[in-house]
């Protein structure tokens, strides 16, 4: 099977094709560059060609994330003057970083409203101009499966904020927590350990309070003026609306998400899923299949996929198939400077982005962790019939998809599956 999917599948590095949905004349004039590139791949089947034609971009429209905001009303539907009361714009908004009263931390200087000194918008947009960080992440939501979308996240480091307020001793974790109606039913908070705010593990950007992505402002929908970004956690850490930090003594997480049979402490994962197929097919025509891979953590090294034919047995005992003959798809390479969407500004990386070449504007290592890769693959035509797909990814250190950590309240990472039939 493996020699015959490879008559389908070129061996070189190609410009993978994006395109807007949702972006007007810009939209279509950057499409129409793309077509012009995509038409000068060389050597690919025009079947697999034309699928890989019509995949989303890397980056993400900030307008078009998918949103799955907490809140009753939810914040960023409050009128503008509303927000303004609030402190939910640039110009009122303002950061309480204090001990925790009740796991008490020694801090020789807490922000706060009270004595004048919490933080606010425009110095802490001071304080990037010294130390500001950007990186790409993919924001996935814990218990969906699919990302809400990925972008290039801009802010200052957490770490910088609490060395404003002169910590001493007694600080063992750190809690947040955003403006939800002023309601104490509301509140949602996540939690980390101190360590991980004033270090970062290898290949890790710093824990930021975020205030740009794409290279412009937030916008209310995407948790504006400013919301906590952790890089290598799912989207409950990542709290919008920031308006509490507390220093605590407290030594185990508080986070609300825990009440939901979560596992709060799990990292993002490294899944395949599926973007496009033909659900019906004729007998012997090669089926074209594109998708994405989220790396996490682990890293990605491979896209597999299986198609197997309805009532062919298999052994039970293998519950995650790993002696399945799964055979490799084609990993896209990453765009060129100008193509990777998301309505950047000037269609261009910004300067220096974690882990991106400012010369080129192309990622140092491709796949990337925390990002999206898309995939494809052209697989032979198959005698009719009811036919099962699936694909899983292979990580960085081996492990195949959904090892090593296979429990759902961790993160979705079962082996995705779809129907395809072969009409007779």
């Amino acid at each position: 099977m493996a020699d015959t999917i490879d008559q389908f599948l070129t061996e070189h590095t190609q410009l993978s094709r994006r395109y807007f949905l949702k972006c007007g004349m810009a939209g279509a004039t950057a499409l129409a560059a793309l077509n012009q590139l995509q038409a000068q791949a060389p050597d690919r089947d025009p079947v697999l060609q034309q699928a890989i034609d019509r995949l989303e971009t890397n980056l993400t429209v900030p307008k078009v994330f998918r949103d799955v905001s907490r809140g009753n009303p939810k914040p960023h539907t409050l009128s503008e003057e509303k927000r303004k009361q609030v402190g939910l714009t640039r110009e009122t908004w303002s950061l309480e970083v204090i001990s925790d009263p009740e796991h008490k931390a020694r801090l020789g200087n807490p922000l706060t409203n009270e004595t004048g000194n919490a933080l606010d918008f425009e110095t802490l947009v001071k304080l990037g101009e010294q130390h500001a960080v950007r990186f790409s992440k993919v924001m996935t939501c814990l218990n969906i499966r699919d990302p809400l979308g990925t972008g290039i996240w801009e802010g200052v480091p957490l770490r910088e904020i609490l060395w404003l307020t002169k910590p001493r001793d007694n600080i063992r974790r750190v809690f947040f927590k955003g403006y939800h109606n002023d309601d104490p039913q509301q509140i949602f908070q996540s939690s980390l350990p101190i360590d991980r705010v004033l270090e970062d593990p290898p290949g890790l950007p710093p824990v930021i309070l975020c205030y740009r992505l794409n290279g412009q402002w937030l916008t209310p929908e995407r948790g504006a003026p400013v919301r906590m970004l952790v890089p290598e956690s799912y989207g409950f850490k990542n709290v919008k609306w920031l308006t509490h930090v507390y220093f605590s003594n407290l030594f185990h997480a508080n986070d609300t998400y825990a009440k939901g049979n979560n596992d709060i402490d799990s990292t993002l994962k490294t899944y395949a899923s599926t973007l496009s197929f033909p659900k019906e097919v004729k007998p012997q025509q090669p089926i074209p299949v594109t998708g994405y891979a989220q790396s996490g953590t682990a890293g990605l090294a491979k896209v597999q996929v299986w198609i197997q034919k309805n009532g062919e047995s298999f052994p039970q005992d293998d519950t995650y198939f790993t002696t399945a003959p799964w055979v490799d798809a084609e990993i896209l390479s990453a765009p060129v400077a100008d193509q990777w969407g998301g309505d950047l500004p000037e269609n261009r990386i910004p300067t220096d982005t974690i882990g991106f070449n400012n010369a080129t504007g192309t990622p140092d290592v491709w796949p990337m962790t925390l990002m999206k890769a898309h995939w494809a693959i052209l697989l032979p035509g198959l005698p009719a019939g009811k036919y099962t797909l699936r694909c899983r990814t292979i990580d960085a250190n081996g492990k195949a998809q959904p090892l090593p950590r296979p429990f759902r309240k961790s993160g979705h990472v079962a082996i995705e599956k779809k129907d395809i039939v072969v009409t007779g």
